[in-house]
């Protein structure tokens, strides 16, 4: 079972706050805005926005690419711990 799907990181991607992060937090993935993030919770940054965008190509993603980028996430979420 992935921890990190698609559709968190389309939540991601699509927030509105400008400084987006996901945040692994009891078991869900969370979007926060960089400032909400606090030291309890820092240690549980998945990745920001623009760490993921830069790894997309220009244009819209394809569900394959977001597909992708949750696997390499979910990675880093097991790395974490969870």
């Amino acid at each position: 079972m992935m921890l990190v799907d698609r559709e968190c990181v389309r939540r991601l991607l699509d927030s509105e706050h400008p400084d987006a992060t996901l945040v692994f937090v009891r078991g869900d993935c969370v979007v926060l805005p960089a400032a909400d993030v606090d030291d309890a919770h820092k240690g549980l940054v998945i990745a920001r926005r623009d760490e993921v965008v830069a790894q997309l190509p220009e244009g819209a993603p394809t569900d394959g690419m977001l597909d992708d980028l949750a696997v390499r996430l979910d990675n880093i979420v097991r790395d974490l711990g969870a």
